[in-house]
């Protein structure tokens, strides 16, 4: 079974889509949206999924990003510029990231220990997250550009918030992997805008219709 549809490019997007969210609320208000963050954290412990919606633990855990790429989608200014150059960024990274086969072994093994811990102390932890953090910081984080986030010095200043930064935009790296897996690219993403909002606001749908 091919996994290159527009539904799994859009719910991947998503994830990526999410992931920028969360770190824009931390940056700027200390504060994340806790089940969302849950489940871009735990993307990054899942290694085997029988498809892409299993690595978000279901189509639920993507809703925040499927409702983020939607007001992106839906016009043609940028509803929040740190946001657009935080996925802008990631996916840049993960060009470069892609291109060092040894920093992904290292980056996969390093998260495999991090699984393995998450099993102790549960995958959100302080430990786990800090953990994450480090993976991101001593890989992905040196390769240039490094992504520079905007926000409140007073909460950008706090170890706890930078390990949940950096675990999140190392999450936003594993959601842009796999929107790549799925057949997404930049142009792609240009010329088929209108495909893809209305897939997001169909998946927006059916998530409505299990909630009532």
């Amino acid at each position: 079974m091919s996994f290159k549809t527009l539904t799994y490019q859009s719910i991947s997007l998503a994830g990526v889509a999410q992931s920028v969210y969360l770190v824009h609320q931390l940056a700027t208000t200390g504060k994340a949206d806790t089940s969302a963050l849950k489940t871009s954290i735990e993307s990054l412990l899942v290694f085997d999924a029988d498809n892409p919606v299993d690595i978000y633990g279901g189509l639920a855990g993507v809703k925040i990003g499927l409702q983020q790429l939607q007001k992106q989608l839906s016009t043609n200014h940028l509803t929040n510029p740190d946001q657009a150059r935080y996925a802008a960024s990631l996916v840049f990274l993960e060009s470069k990231f892609s291109e060092h086969p040894d920093m992904q072994s290292k980056v996969h093994s390093q998260l495999e220990v991090a699984s393995a811990q998450s099993e102790h102390f549960g995958k959100t932890h302080e430990n786990v997250l800090a953990n994450i953090a480090d993976i991101y910081h001593t890989t992905v984080s040196t390769l240039a550009p490094r992504i520079m986030v905007n926000g409140d010095p007073s909460y950008l200043s706090s170890p706890e918030i930078i390990n949940k930064i950096r675990s999140l935009l190392l999450a936003g790296i594993r959601s842009t992997m796999l929107w790549k897996q799925c057949g997404g690219s930049r142009w792609r993403f240009l010329f088929f805008r209108r495909k893809m909002l209305a897939e997001v606001e169909f998946l927006l749908s059916e998530l409505e219709k299990e909630e009532s």
